[in-house]
């Protein structure tokens, strides 16, 4: 038998084994370079720092989506959720009447309730996260216009504006955000038992029941978290926008999952990391900023989106 028959087999494996691992990690080189050879600027600290305020509120939202698609499960009512919390932080949030914890803790009790209701509908009522979610987007999107009557919150403090437009030593507020919240994320999903039980859900439901894993309560945490952090998202955009807007965050939910999937976690469950999905938000926070450098119609680059959201979902459904 020759020996040097396996060698291609194994060359094959490990250019797979590279390709999952750093696959997207070598595109995302790759755009960057060639986008700073088409756009000089591309690079400068100017624009660096543009496009990690651009993606921050995206990052956030992708983050939280990221436990429940990891468990299983899917979230479409994300934008809608920004909206109404950005709405209800926004009414709490005028000069002199309210101390600026009450404004954020009141929008992150109403993005928490809200996706209580969404776990518990999927998890007790056995609907179909898609159907659930879908409803609750229209449910938060007609709360938002009933809590503002349909006006944009105006005359906001200050101290709330701040969390939105302000920066420390230079970094935006919203990028420390981002920041604080990866490295919380990535703690919870790989050094707690929460994070075993969502791995475990999503990968192998039965096999987690019968392991003794509390199936339900770990999806609705996991809706719970992604709600939650869909809050943090609308008090970012409503101080950056300064304006409660009833009707901001439109199809911003298409954006999150996007990032996720883009990042390599599995829309089957079981599968995906923190890191893949800063990866994904950068990509598409990147494939922005230089098309937008370049002056590609706004037409164009929405073609694009949606050609790499199919091209991630083909891979997946490849490995």
């Amino acid at each position: 038998m020759n020996m040097n028959e396996p060698l291609p087999l194994v060359s094959k494996l490990a250019k797979r084994n590279y390709l999952r691992k750093y696959g997207m990690l070598t595109a995302f080189l790759l755009i960057c370079l060639v986008l700073s050879l088409l756009t000089p600027g591309f690079f400068s600290i100017q624009n660096t720092t543009i496009i990690l305020r651009q993606v921050s509120i995206n990052g956030i939202l992708a983050i939280g989506v990221t436990f429940v698609i990891i468990s299983g499960g899917i979230d479409l009512s994300l934008g809608s959720v920004v909206a109404f919390t950005g709405v209800v932080a926004a009414l709490f949030a005028h000069p002199g009447e309210y101390p600026l914890i009450i404004a954020l803790g009141m929008a992150i009790l109403a993005g928490l309730a809200i996706g209580g209701v969404n776990g518990l509908a999927v998890t007790r009522g056995k609907v179909a996260p898609f159907i659930v979610t879908l409803g609750m987007m229209t449910i938060a999107r007609g709360l938002a216009l009933l809590a503002s009557d349909g006006r944009p919150v105006t005359g906001l403090s200050d101290s709330f504006n701040y969390i939105g437009g302000g920066s420390v030593l230079g970094v935006p507020i919203p990028v420390l955000i981002f920041g604080a919240i990866i490295l919380l994320s990535s703690f919870i999903l790989n050094k707690t038992r929460l994070g075993r039980y969502l791995y475990a859900v999503g990968g192998n439901e039965k096999a987690a029941y019968a392991s003794g894993i509390r199936v339900n309560s770990v999806k609705v945490l996991s809706y719970m978290i992604c709600s939650g952090l869909a809050a943090i998202a609308g008090i970012v955009l409503a101080s950056r926008i300064t304006t409660g807007q009833p009707n901001a965050g439109l199809a911003y939910e298409l954006d999150a999952i996007a990032a996720v999937v883009i990042g390599g976690t599995s829309l089957s469950g079981g599968i995906g990391s923190i890191g893949g999905t800063v990866l994904g938000v950068l990509l598409i926070g990147v494939i922005n900023n230089g098309l937008d450098l370049l002056n590609v119609s706004s037409y164009y680059q929405q073609i694009i989106k949606g050609a790499i959201i199919i091209a991630a979902a083909l891979i997946d459904r490849k490995k």
